[in-house]
């Protein structure tokens, strides 16, 4: 039911679990008005924290009242052929023996590190087809990489393995299957706790954190991303990939807090990123920024341009994003999610001519990506609804579906 209004999915939910309005409402902790104005179509999108509430009240995930990304619609058919092959590249047969290379190339970590990297620059710019695609062969390699040779050559196979598992399990995220996500996950902390990279486990750990907020364990994450968070502070803040890792830590924790409905916590946790973040342009860059953590003071600022949207604060996210002058090194998907949220400010402060601006700029510099994000679709919902609609509205509409 990917173009299932949410108003419409709510209802549906609630009535699954024998609740009324008023029920949903006071097991959720959100007004009954709200849940009557989604339920009759008159509000077409809510803020991160109460579909969070929402989820936690229907005993749901998050995802589920998300619906399919746009881009990977859900026919309740059986998973795709390049999703399967992914799935048991994750999850090989128990006692196989890893398959050699198939490469014309004899496999050498270099080239091994190349691939992992060049792979996870198809996942930022939300190639996802064509990451299907390779992510099997490069999973392949990986494993074979870390099963042969002597101690120190396994310990750098794990560590490549452990970093392709985690692109799988963000690819499975994006996917909307977090259970896949999570088995992927799994076995790549294994991989990383058995490779010679000291970070890479608190790495993975944040990539976790991110599926225990898709899946609503709002506590599970923010307890996760704090302890990894800890332990890298005791003993790595005097490198560039240490205060990287770090810093991703304290804002993942950050934005389980926000979703959680406490955005003083959670904004007092980027204010402390962003110092951190400072930091950076003191210390030799990261060896490999690929393979490390996404922090600096563009993404920090990003994110809390996100929170402030979040929480109904569109006029200090536009503050923040005003201005901004993002680092080269930000990948693309994080520049969408600036666009978007920018957007969505401007809808709410209640231009409409902004927001379309920033989607019409989100389109020409990713298209690819704005049909991956729900949040899209709701702020074109929601000014498809106004009675006046601003020019270029209609394209936009048309290309996410939203159209009558």
């Amino acid at each position: 039911m990917a173009n299932e209004h949410l108003g419409d999915r709510v209802g549906r939910l609630r009535r699954m679990a024998d609740l009324t309005q008023e029920g949903l409402a006071e097991r959720s902790g959100v007004s009954v008005d709200v849940v009557r104005k989604l339920e009759q179509k008159r509000k077409h999108s809510a803020r991160l924290p109460t579909l969070h509430a929402l989820a936690k009240g229907l005993g749901v995930e998050v995802t589920t009242l998300l619906g399919d990304p746009p881009g990977v619609p859900s026919t309740g058919e059986v998973d795709p052929p390049a999703l399967v092959a992914v799935r048991r590249a994750i999850m090989p047969p128990l006692f196989a023996v890893p398959p050699a290379p198939d490469g014309t190339e004899p496999l050498s970590m270099a080239l091994l590190r190349d691939e992992i990297a060049a792979a996870w620059t198809l996942y930022h710019a939300a190639d996802f087809g064509r990451l299907l695609e390779i992510l099997p062969g490069v999973i392949a390699d990986a494993r074979f990489a870390a099963a042969v040779g002597g101690g120190e050559e396994r310990a750098t196979g794990q560590g490549a393995l452990a970093k392709a598992l985690q692109l799988g399990g963000h690819l499975a995220i994006r996917l909307g299957k977090t259970d896949l996500a999570l088995s992927s996950l799994e076995r790549a902390l294994t991989s990383a706790d058995a490779s010679a990279d000291p970070l890479l486990p608190a790495m993975i750990c944040n990539s976790v954190a991110w599926a225990y907020q898709r899946q609503n364990r709002l506590d599970d994450a923010a307890s996760l991303a704090v302890h990894a968070a800890d332990g890298v502070e005791r003993r790595h803040t005097r490198s560039a990939e240490g205060v990287r890792v770090w810093g991703g830590l304290l804002m993942s924790a950050a934005t389980s807090a926000a979703r959680s409905g406490d955005y003083d916590t959670a904004n007092d946790m980027m204010r402390t990123a962003e110092q951190a973040a400072g930091r950076l342009s003191t210390m030799p860059p990261a060896s490999n920024g690929k393979l490390v953590s996404i922090f600096s003071k563009s993404s920090v600022r990003i994110e809390r341009v996100r929170l402030a949207v979040q929480h109904a604060r569109p006029e200090e996210a536009l503050r923040l994003a005003r201005g901004m002058r993002l680092s080269a090194d930000t990948p693309p998907s994080w520049r969408t999610w600036l666009l978007l949220d920018v957007a969505r400010a401007y809808a709410d402060v209640g231009d409409a001519e902004g927001a379309v601006r920033a989607l019409e700029k989100l389109r020409r510099v990713a298209p690819a990506w704005i049909r991956h994000h729900t949040l899209a679709v709701a702020i074109v919902s929601d000014l498809w609804a106004r009675p006046a609609r601003p020019p270029g509205l209609r394209k936009l509409a048309e290309l996410l579906g939203v159209a009558n």
